[in-house]
């Protein structure tokens, strides 16, 4: 009887080439360390806090650019100048492209800082764009034309237009859009830019040797005793000892 041939070596956990070297970083995938948890917290707190400062320039800048609703009174009530106009609409849309935009600034500059990413930053992205945005709701509100009708038209005279109040009417949609565009820009730029997974070093060490070995004694012929002898050469010989 002969002894089947030993296998290739296969890797084992206690290899010392397995080990990683000491001092080593921790590399993309592998499950951070608490000193990398607690700074990813800090950071996602950071990125929050200056997000819902940021929402006071979209509000601003809400005020700035939405257009105005006409609105005139006859002294017995209030009607729209033009029935037939997209002010109102133009308001919610003007909101929605502006949050649109800062989500996209906010996630390139987060990606730019912090390239490596973590759940904190994109919770930090997320919640702070939500904040940022009714932050700038409340200001836009505020800031505004009064939202008190009958006393501004009876402030501004009969036949006389005024502004209506600056109001958004897809509430849900305009505080989602920065949220959410600022978590999907992020996450196309971490795929298409973010740092990659290192190749396993064992896979690049011993990978090639032993297709090699496994290959040669394909091209010998004889892989098993006895086949220089003209037996088969995938089957031992069973008279030989």
């Amino acid at each position: 009887m002969t002894a089947p041939l030993t296998p290739p070596h296969q890797p084992q956990p206690d290899d010392p080439w397995q080990a990683p070297p000491s001092g080593s970083h921790a590399v993309p995938g592998e499950r951070p360390g608490p000193h990398e948890l607690r700074a990813e917290l800090r950071q996602g707190a950071v990125i929050t806090a200056v997000l819902t400062v940021a929402g006071a320039g979209l509000g601003l800048l809400w005020l700035w650019l939405a257009p105005r609703v006409p609105l005139v009174s006859d002294d017995t009530a209030v009607f729209l100048k033009n029935s037939e106009g997209e002010e109102a609409i133009g308001a919610d849309g003007t909101f929605v492209l502006l949050a649109l935009a800062f989500g996209l600034v906010s996630a390139a500059v987060v990606f730019l800082l912090r390239r490596r990413g973590g759940v904190p930053l994109v919770v930090g992205l997320a919640l702070g764009g939500l904040l940022g945005s009714l932050l700038a709701w409340g200001i836009g509100t505020w800031f505004g034309p009064t939202s008190d009708v009958v006393a501004h038209a009876k402030e501004a005279g009969k036949g006389v237009t005024f502004d209506a109040p600056l109001e958004l009417h897809a509430v849900g949609a305009a505080m989602l859009a920065w949220p959410i565009a600022a978590m999907l820009v992020h996450l196309g730029l971490t795929g298409l830019f973010g740092p990659r997974d290192p190749e396993p070093e064992w896979e690049l060490t011993y990978g090639a040797p032993q297709a090699e070995e496994r290959a040669e004694p394909a091209a010998g012929g004889a892989e098993w005793p006895g086949a220089e002898d003209g037996l088969p050469a995938d089957k031992p010989d069973p008279g030989r000892p």
